[in-house]
């Protein structure tokens, strides 16, 4: 049974991958070297904490859900990322679970709320650090993407904030500018960043072998093991530990408080979906009261 399951998760993993490259904007560089780019991760390797549950906790601000509600999720994204187990059954109900977000929203909203919230809640919590190198790329020609299993409008968001080519997202399914409450192919996680990434090589261009890819934690080692050139930024142990065996350069940007915060479950993939629920949660309340 779990066989099967995994070769579906694996053929929804490309689907997404497809999807996501597909979804991708592209924007070129004044001096472009054609063949080479930059993948960035979003979560705790760009941003401090998860893009989702920041999403949340603005939507929190304004009055669309309780503090105790956001706190409920946080403990959520704590178990699940404890556990720190992947299996196919967890997956599953993860990849559901993420519907919660988007099923009723209008696309145009949820891009609004997040030209918002970025700017009242994310943009300070980009590590200046990370910034530096995909602005170094960007100074050499380079494309730079981002790649998270956030939703692709707000990753969109936040690589327009931040000057970068665009992102490769989780991508939902829309009709008539609103959200199905379906997903094109899985989360853009794991396997299917891997994908995304492959996918948009082939449709750019890219040599993989003189690409660069950053990533915190080792559910990424698909990505950071298709390019040439793979970073560990802000590594959890698991990724740490691959780094240093097969001479990966390692960088840490977290210092006292920041690096006991970015402990903290708030963090990476499939543990930021807690926050998509309270973000769901909270846009079929906006609905509702229209």
């Amino acid at each position: 049974m779990w066989r099967g399951i995994r070769r579906r998760h694996g053929v929804q993993a490309e689907i997404a991958g497809e999807a996501a490259a597909a979804a991708a904007v592209v924007v070129p560089p004044s001096e472009p070297d054609l063949e080479a780019a930059a993948f960035f991760d979003v979560d705790n390797t760009m941003m401090r904490g998860a893009s989702i549950y920041h999403f949340a906790r603005g939507l929190a601000t304004r009055g669309m859900f309780t503090t105790s509600d956001l706190f409920k999720f946080a403990i959520g994204q704590a178990a699940f990322r404890m556990r720190g187990s992947e299996n196919p059954e967890h997956i599953a109900v993860a990849r559901e679970t993420a519907l919660a977000f988007v099923a009723g929203a209008k696309v145009d909203d949820v891009v609004r709320l997040g030209e918002e919230i970025y700017d009242e809640v994310m943009a300070d919590r980009i590590w200046a650090g990370t910034r530096s190198l995909a602005q170094s790329h960007l100074d050499r020609g380079q494309r730079v993407w981002l790649v998270t299993a956030t939703p692709v409008e707000l990753a969109r968001v936040i690589a327009q904030r931040l000057g970068l080519t665009g992102a490769l997202g989780t991508v939902a399914e829309t009709s008539e500018g609103v959200y199905t409450g379906r997903l094109v192919g899985d989360l853009l996680h794991g396997p299917a960043k891997a994908e995304a990434v492959r996918a948009l090589a082939r449709r750019e261009g890219l040599d993989l072998t003189r690409c660069t890819a950053y990533s915190d934690s080792a559910n990424d080692l698909p990505m950071l093991s298709l390019v040439g050139s793979p970073v560990a930024i802000n590594p959890d142990s698991e990724l740490r530990e691959h780094a240093r065996k097969h001479d990966w350069p390692i960088k840490d940007f977290r210092t006292g408080r920041k690096a006991t915060m970015t402990a903290l479950p708030i963090a990476a993939g499939l543990g930021a979906v807690a926050g998509g629920v309270a973000a769901g949660i909270a846009l079929r309340r906006l609905y509702r009261d229209r």
